[in-house]
């Protein structure tokens, strides 16, 4: 039977272009890594969080001809991910809106349950681990990766930035989220009841000239643009001045020819057992 609701937490980034144009980068390469070795054909899948689908595309081209199911709270970004199924013909992927905290699946339904980036943003990242671990086989792997916002690094040392560390992790608390989650997907795991768990980390690092473009002018848009600037408005976090100030920050670090980011996330890869759950 599926797991007890729990309350619901605000998604701090919401589906702005701005964001898909981060989010679409993704991949099981970049950021699934850690899992890939786990992954072999036949094998049945469901993607917890998918965004816009780029790494689900990518998971179910790894297991095809095994089924692969991709679910998201948010009705509207399940048909973005729909197209890009489509669009390389990955007929072998399913499409639900559904809540972590209680998964419309039986028991022991899947071969790997996946999360990327979602347990910053749920309002109870241990029940959702627990109701991942409801739905995946006894032997099969539930595996999730989070950044963590306040180890993220930069230079140079752009004031601006520091403001807008401080201020994401503010908004993003205030909705009900946990913006370090990296470093507490091992704690998570094992209060959710893991006890064969195998924690790792990765980075993403931002260093091209392409990639500096590309990541600060996306966070640029994203401080003045998306869900997350009305939220830090709304809220009373931020002025819509100081949110410029922020986006100018921004623009000032990606155009130095030094500038470098780093964005280290936590990753686990649980193997539930036979244990009474």
């Amino acid at each position: 039977m599926p797991g007890n609701t729990a309350p619901e937490a605000v998604y701090t980034h919401g589906h702005h272009e701005s964001v898909l144009r981060s989010h679409t980068w993704r991949t099981a390469a970049n950021s699934a890594a850690y899992l890939l070795g786990e992954l072999r054909p036949g094998l049945s899948v469901l993607d917890v969080g998918c965004g816009p689908g780029t790494i689900t595309a990518d998971l179910a081209e790894a297991v095809a001809p095994g089924p692969v199911t991709a679910v998201d709270a948010a009705p509207e970004i399940l048909e973005h991910a729909r197209s890009v199924a489509d669009e390389r013909g990955l007929a072998t992927v399913g499409f639900a809106v559904a809540d972590v905290h209680a998964l419309d699946f039986p028991d022991d339904s899947f071969d790997v349950v996946h999360a990327h980036q979602v347990l910053q943003h749920v309002a109870d990242p241990v029940a959702a681990l627990r109701e991942m671990r409801r739905v995946c086989r006894p032997g099969g792997v539930v595996a999730a990766r989070d950044s963590d916002y306040a180890a993220m690094a930069w230079y140079p040392e752009v004031p601006a930035l520091d403001d807008w560390l401080a201020l994401y992790r503010r908004v993003a608390r205030a909705n009900g989220g946990e913006p370090d989650a990296g470093r507490r997907m091992l704690a998570w795991a094992r209060r959710a009841g893991f006890t064969d768990i195998t924690a790792s980390a990765s980075v993403w690092c931002h260093a091209t000239g392409e990639e500096r473009a590309w990541w600060s002018g996306l966070w640029a848009d994203r401080t003045v643009a998306s869900s997350y600037a009305g939220l830090a408005v709304g809220g009373g976090h931020a002025t819509a001045e100081e949110l410029e100030r922020i986006a100018g920050g921004w623009r000032e670090w990606g155009a130095s020819p030094d500038a470098w980011f780093s964005v280290p996330h936590g990753e686990i890869l649980c193997r539930p057992g036979t244990a009474p759950r």
